[in-house]
């Protein structure tokens, strides 16, 4: 059995509620331009996955997005700069159609398709590097690398840290339709209609689509996420991809940063101690907000949390090969 530990977290007093907490880093938050190169991974079904890979040596760690994030996410430029400099080479992976380009085929990414994520590790492992040692996964990305650990017999990595994972995802679709909430439901499916909308320019749609009229997630997974992916419904769709059911087959050391305050999620979404596997430690800190975690004495100095616990987990369980230099 896994366990349930205290966060020490401790959020800004000027960040004081789980939204300015979830708002500020995607408001204000600097995003550093790393050099990376990129790879395409061509998929066996014929769709690619790009891939930004940093010139630094050392541990691979892969990174996945959330929801309609890329490497313009809040999160990503400074924790690929983070781990370069701490001695890991960081690969940031871009779920189907997420690197700017369209892909290929009609399905799209969504929140269980572990199947891409085994892929990439298969096509990372020959190389003279070696197969990423590790997986960090933001939100829908920390979902998805949940349930891989939990429904792999022999994961490919040895260790994935998951923050603000969703758990349920039936859950936060009905927590997005309440409150303040609604603000990050309206964002997300605005960037949602127009990824459908510039995919389907150039080709014909295979569904008969009214996106204006597609007013909350139930609607749009209904009609878009579940009959793209092979689900038959949006419910099959939920019950099939929410990692929930999967934390108790994990085994590899995995770390999860949560939030009880997650304004994408209720109190009754968070698992139970006896559900999670012997490799989890599920990390609850009582304010946060959602890939918030903000702490820091003034506003013009803030600390990025979640950025430093990471770098703490991978340093226990995964030493890097070159240590940085302090100025």
């Amino acid at each position: 059995m896994g366990r349930i530990t205290r966060s020490p977290f401790k959020p800004a007093w000027w960040l004081p509620g789980p939204h300015i907490q979830t708002l500020w880093p995607s408001l204000t938050r600097r995003r550093p331009r790393a050099r990376l190169a990129w790879r395409r991974i061509e998929l066996r079904d014929g769709d690619f996955i790009d891939l930004a890979i940093g010139e630094t040596s050392g541990p691979r760690v892969l990174i996945i997005h959330g929801l309609e994030g890329n490497l313009e996410s809040h999160y990503a430029g400074s924790l690929v700069e983070t781990l370069g400099r701490a001695g890991y080479q960081p690969i940031f992976m871009h779920l189907r159609g997420c690197s700017g380009e369209p892909n290929r085929l009609d399905r799209a990414y969504h929140s269980g398709a572990t199947e891409d994520l085994a892929e990439v590790l298969q096509a990372l492992a020959p190389d003279a590097a070696g197969a990423p040692k590790a997986v960090i996964g933001f939100s829908l990305g920390g979902n998805l690398l949940l349930k891989y650990l939990g429904e792999a017999s022999h994961p490919l990595i040895e260790a994935g840290i998951a923050v603000s994972v969703p758990f349920v995802l039936r859950d936060a679709m009905l927590r997005l339709d309440l409150g303040w909430s609604r603000i990050y439901r309206g964002h997300l499916l605005g960037k949602l209609k127009s990824s459908v909308r510039r995919k389907f320019t150039d080709r014909p749609c295979p569904l008969d689509l009214e996106l204006d009229g597609i007013r909350d997630f139930n609607q749009f997974d209904e009609q878009i996420t579940a009959p793209l992916n092979g689900f038959a419904g949006v419910f099959d769709y939920y019950n099939r991809a929410s990692c929930r059911a999967y934390l108790g087959g994990i085994t590899t050391p995995t770390l999860i940063i949560q939030a009880a305050d997650d304004p994408f999620m209720f109190p009754a979404t968070l698992p139970w101690e006896h559900e999670l596997g012997p490799g989890v430690t599920l990390e609850l800190a009582e304010h946060g907000g959602h890939v918030g975690f903000i702490a820091g004495a003034w506003p013009w100095r803030p600390v990025y949390w979640a950025e430093t616990r990471i770098l703490e987990f991978l340093r226990e369980i995964i030493p890097p090969e070159i240590v940085a230099e302090t100025s």
